[in-house]
């Protein structure tokens, strides 16, 4: 058998051998690490923990927060930020960014989460997640402001998410291809499960909230409807719909064993661009699909190159393989 290779190993192989990441990056992936760890040992325990159920408190996005946001929002901060690698925070959960108290170092990287993706799901426990991603703190920022988290999505320096599900698994990308790691709960740390992550360029799945049909724009009703007709169809092949309603695990599958993962833009917020948060959500898992191979847009353009204008900016999200993202994306151009 082949020696375990646990996440600090894969790191720091990263870091001397490979040089893609410096050491500061190395040591904050790792306590967001253990962070995803301390959250999944709560999500575990349910009512035997007493963490279900609501805070009856709503969130900055005016949705109201589950015991477990607030849990795991306070962790990964508590975690991150005595640190030195930190210069700031800032979470879905949070109006503003969290500065790192002045009583601890101030590190150069920016970190943004969504500490409970698919809260919806905790009381019915299907499996949800925590997504992050790093940016490198501008070098002529003196004092830190909400404008330094700004930088469009292809200037992240890592990005990854946790799913809690049958297995705590964590899925990583440094700008190096994705890496998913396994928790071994006998050892306590993250074991690498797959180095080499690919989404095949095709697929016959897709997901999407059905239920929102009747709202969507023309582009993703012709999409849809052809993958419906199936075989006989003018796609010729029969396709199977899936959705969890957990972006984390949507996306999980599909890095998994490919598919095209669909929260577009539709007329009942239409001065919305979209559902999903640009920083916390579309732009970590956009990166990660990226990395593996497939493709990211919000219809029109690749999500990595917007540019945000604020903080909690929401964006139309199609990922997943790069063929089928690519037909969605030629419709909506096409309109």
């Amino acid at each position: 058998m082949s020696p375990k290779i646990s996440l600090s190993r894969y790191l720091v192989e990263q870091q001397r051998s490979k040089g893609h990441i410096p050491s500061q990056l190395r040591l904050l992936l790792e306590v967001v690490a253990r962070a995803c760890k301390s959250i999944s040992h709560a999500v575990n325990k349910g009512s035997l923990g007493g963490v279900l159920g609501s805070a009856e408190s709503a969130n900055i996005q005016g949705e109201i927060q589950k015991k477990l946001d607030i849990i795991a929002n306070e962790v990964l901060i508590e975690a991150n930020e005595w640190g030195g690698h930190l210069a700031a925070m800032a979470s879905e959960e949070m109006e503003s960014i969290h500065l790192v108290p002045n009583r601890y170092p101030q590190g150069e990287y920016l970190l943004l989460f969504d500490p409970l993706d698919g809260s919806s799901n905790i009381d019915v426990n299907v499996s949800i997640g925590t997504i992050f991603s790093v940016l490198k703190k501008p070098d002529e920022s003196d004092a830190i402001s909400e404008k330094d988290f700004l930088q469009a999505g292809k200037h992240q320096v890592a990005a990854g998410y946790c799913v809690y599900g049958p297995q705590t698994t964590l899925v990583l990308t440094v700008g190096d291809g994705v890496a998913m790691f396994t928790l071994d709960r006998e050892q306590g740390s993250f074991v690498l499960t797959d180095e080499h992550v690919k989404v095949p360029e095709d697929t016959q799945e897709f997901a999407i909230n059905m239920s929102n049909m009747r709202h969507w724009d023309s582009p993703v009703k012709k999409y849809v409807d052809e993958c419906l007709q199936g075989k006989e169809g003018p796609r010729g092949k029969d396709f199977n719909m899936r959705w969890i309603a957990s972006m984390v695990a949507d996306v999980h599958r599909i890095l998994t064993r490919g598919g095209v993962f669909m929260y577009p833009w539709d007329k009942r917020e239409p001065n919305k661009a979209g559902k999903l948060r640009l920083m916390y959500e579309a732009n970590p898992m956009s990166w990660l699909i990226e990395q593996a191979g497939g493709a990211s847009t919000n219809g029109r353009e690749r999500i990595l190159d917007i540019q945000p204008q604020q903080l909690h900016e929401r964006v139309s999200v199609i990922l997943g393989s790069k063929n089928e993202v690519a037909r969605v994306t030629r419709y909506h151009l096409e309109k």
